[in-house]
């Protein structure tokens, strides 16, 4: 049988939560989604919160509530999603791309910095969304210092703590998406959450749709995923160091490790010294190869394991962030591969992949 790169995170629980949801005839939004929104309390510690059935509906509901104008900016990563370029156009609002770090999935002060210094077309820049691409969290306290409102995805980094605070506390809303391939494996859906009371009051002048509202099925499904979190994060680092030891006897490279400003930094001790490194979730095992894609995905093939480009639908994937002004995220959307990582592999497969790490060409 074939190893695929993404598998939900499903197990039987999941599986006794939606029945009872179907038996009991709740699958529009209602109680389980309340019960949900409960729950994700307990774990994000947010003021106020709306569960809908996508992300891409959750943007669109963030960047509404700061009352942007046609036309003017918001500062977004080249490795982001497809669907925010979308979003972004169905509010006629501009994206200004930045490019991300060397060696880096994700966006800093100095890429923002530099994107918004180019001045695309006039464009003035109002807001930034921080997506953690591939679950990699960004010195988040920095980015907020640059003076924007800042919306963060935090569907892929779940479970990361920057010191004592987690992904997702940073921005003026927070989206955790509860897609497929996100580290919560609902089935869809996504919550739009804000962590302080005044951007919450925002939240709470809302009133989405029903055919917006997260279903009770995903919802009874996203409420086991919260319980079942701490030890699908555990399992997902027991996998990781088994393809660590593997990545480091090849030529091809890992991402570096992300770092913050730490408390060092904010109480005016040196720059250096306030860096604190952030652990890494493990949402995926990337590596960025040294050889052709193509090379490695029919080498993967032929050991019956699934090996996929990591940034095909991203936004510099797809061509339409330019090249030209993101060559540090182009280049990375034709060399980086995924292998697969989540926690319903077993040990002979997770050795099976650990191997075929080691013998890339």
């Amino acid at each position: 049988m074939n190893i695929e790169v993404y598998s939900p995170t499903i197990r039987r629980k999941e599986m006794d939560a939606v029945l009872t949801a179907m038996v009991e005839d709740k699958i529009g939004p209602g109680e389980q989604a309340h019960l949900l929104i409960q729950i994700a309390k307990e774990h994000l510690q947010y003021d106020y919160c709306l569960a809908l059935r996508s992300p891409a509906i959750a943007l669109y509901q963030a960047l509404t509530s700061l009352n942007l104008e046609d036309g003017q900016g918001v500062v977004i990563s080249a490795l982001s999603p497809r669907y925010y370029g979308q979003v972004l156009s169905e509010l006629r609002l501009k994206p200004i791309y930045s490019d991300v770090a060397a060696g880096s999935a994700g966006i800093g002060t100095e890429t923002i910095s530099a994107a918004i210094a180019r001045k695309d077309e006039g464009v003035t820049p109002r807001c930034i969304v921080v997506n953690h691409t591939l679950g990699f969290v960004p010195d988040m306290p920095a980015i907020v210092q640059l003076g924007l409102p800042v919306i963060e995805d935090c569907s892929q980094s779940y479970g990361t703590m920057l010191g004592e605070a987690r992904a997702g506390s940073f921005g003026v809303f927070t989206i955790l998406g509860l897609e497929e391939r996100d580290m919560l494996t609902a089935g869809g859906g996504a919550l739009l959450y804000a962590v302080n009371r005044r951007d919450a009051s925002v939240l709470r002048g809302l009133s989405p749709l029903p055919e917006y509202r997260l279903p009770d099925l995903n919802a009874a499904m996203a409420v086991v995923q919260f319980k079942e979190a701490a030890r699908n994060l555990e399992k997902r680092r027991e996998i990781a160091q088994a393809y660590m030891q593997s990545a480091l006897r090849t030529r091809h490279k890992q991402f570096v490790r992300q770092e913050y400003s730490g408390p060092a930094a904010e109480q005016g001790g040196s720059e250096q010294a306030g860096l604190e490194s952030i652990e890494y979730n493990n949402y995926a095992f990337p590596l960025i190869l040294e050889t052709g894609m193509k090379d490695v995905m029919a080498y993967a093939k032929k050991k019956d394991i699934a090996v996929e480009s990591a940034f095909e639908d991203s936004l510099a994937g797809s061509g339409a962030a330019s090249p030209e002004l993101c060559p540090e995220a182009y280049s990375l959307s034709l060399r980086t591969a995924l292998f697969p990582l989540y926690p319903r592999l077993s040990s002979a497969e997770t050795g099976k992949v650990a191997k075929l790490i080691m013998t890339l060409p």
